[in-house]
Order: C-alpha cells, then structure tokens, then sequence
C-alpha cells in the first residue's frame, strides 16, 4: 500500500522513470500515491550532460533524494545524482522489504481489507518499529511478545505472528523451553544423563541447529535451540524434549515438556 501523503525534502524515494524530456526526468513515485517528481537534468547525473538518454531510461527504476516539496503546486524536485551506490542499495533493499511486508498484511488479514482498516493496523504497528517489515520480523522471532505494547486486537496479532512465522526468513531464531526428568531408583542419575544425551541429540541435530540443555533445579532442565528459522527452530525444540521425556520413561521415569519455567523455580 502507497502513502497517501508527501516525502519530506532530504528524504530518498524510490521511482520509475516515467518520461524524459530534454531539460530532465519525470519519475513516478513508488511508495506514494498519485505523486510524481522531476529531476532537472542538472541533477540526473554529475558532470555535463550531452543526452539525458544515456543515462537513465523509461522505466527504470531509480532512487533520487527529495530537494523541494510544493504541495500547493503539486512538484517534488529531486536529484538522481545526490544518491551514492551504498544509499541506492539500502533503500532499494528497503523498498522491497515493505512490499514483503504489504503482501504479508494482506495474507494475514485477506485482500478485501478495507484501507482503513489497514492503516490502522499498519500505523499500530509504526507506533512500535520503524517499518512493517520490522514489525513482522520481529514478531516472527519473538511471537506475541513482540506486539504487546501495541493497541492491537489479540486477533490481530495473532494473525500478524502466524504470517510472520509462515513467510519471514530471519537470520537467526532462538527458542526456549523446558522438561522435567525424575526417576526413583538408585540408577536414576545415570538415567536422566542419558535422557540429556537423548536431548542434545547424539550427534543427530542439523549442523545449522545449535542445542543446549542446561540444570535449572530438580527436576528441571532448559533447552535452548538457535535455528535459521522458527519452523525449524520449533521442530527441533520439540525433537529434543520428545527424545528426552521418551528416554526416561523408558526405564520408568517420568518426563514433561513446557514452555515456561515452573513458578516454584523461580
């Protein structure tokens, strides 16, 4: 979804070259509704500028630095030339972040969804992060948590979570829960190491998965997973309490899996 608003000068947008005429650039921009700048030919490229041609072409996509806004007017001066190649990048990569992020709102709340309605999700979310995108990756690795001081619905956020851990690739996820072991017999300390052994895998866990398995107090144990992803970080999580609980109550024991450390821990 396009701003319905202005750039601020000092700003840098994206935009598609639209027209070129001798004395400059006509750029549609991206991320604005309706709006469309003007580059002078002086500010297409440095140096001097025999044909505008030979350095930009219809169509193409450009990231120019906002000079002047008139609203009143309805022009928006910019300068293609003020953009260096580290500025280009980075906004190009943030530009296509957000289009991420619009498709993942309209997966997670249906392609129907009325504009206001959007925006009042979207700018419930901005309240708490830079960008939408942001908002989904961070709910991707923490969950609700990263939307609790929103004044979101919790049908909302849950909906935001549940997309976000569907279509959000991050660099890394960490994960935590916990399992209780206890076995009454005089072989039960060798039977929760093995237990532990089964949960830190055998040498069985993916070389992209690191897992731990740390004493808390008896009968607890935490398992810590750090994972691409959180599918896989979940997955992994789960493997290793169900490997655990299902050693020890192989030889009699009792065995739990939770999520949250137990409140007599504490």
């Amino acid at each position: 979804m396009k701003y319905s608003g202005w750039p601020e000068p000092g700003d840098l947008v994206v935009g598609k070259v639209d027209e070129i005429a001798d004395f400059g650039v006509f750029v549609d921009l991206e991320e604005y509704e309706d709006k469309r700048g003007l580059a002078h030919i002086s500010e297409v490229a440095s140096g001097w500028i025999k044909n505008v041609r030979d350095h930009v072409r219809e169509g193409q996509t450009v990231v120019a630095k906002v000079l002047e806004v008139n609203e009143s007017s309805q022009q928006i001066d910019l300068s293609i030339k003020d953009v260096n190649e580290h500025q280009h990048k980075e906004k190009i990569q943030e530009w296509k972040n957000e289009q991420k992020a619009d498709n993942w709102m309209l997966l997670a709340f249906g392609e129907d969804i009325e504009n206001e309605t959007y925006s009042e999700i979207a700018n419930a979310m901005l309240t708490e992060y830079e960008t939408l995108y942001d908002a989904f990756e961070e709910a991707a690795i923490h969950g609700t948590e990263a939307l609790e001081d929103t004044e979101l619905s919790e049908d909302e956020i849950d909906a935001i979570v549940e997309t976000a851990r569907e279509n959000v690739s991050v660099p890394y996820v960490n994960v935590t829960g916990y399992v209780d072991l206890s076995i009454a017999t005089p072989e039960g300390v060798d039977a929760i190491k093995d237990a532990l052994k089964a949960a830190e895998g055998n040498g069985e866990v993916p070389e992209e998965v690191e897992l731990s398995v740390s004493y808390v107090g008896s009968p607890e144990y935490r398992i810590k997973v750090r994972a691409p992803d959180y599918k896989t970080a979940e997955a992994e999580l789960e493997a290793s309490a169900s490997r655990a609980t299902a050693a020890i109550k192989s030889v009699g024991g009792l065995g739990e899996f939770h999520r949250e450390r137990r409140e007599d821990d504490e």
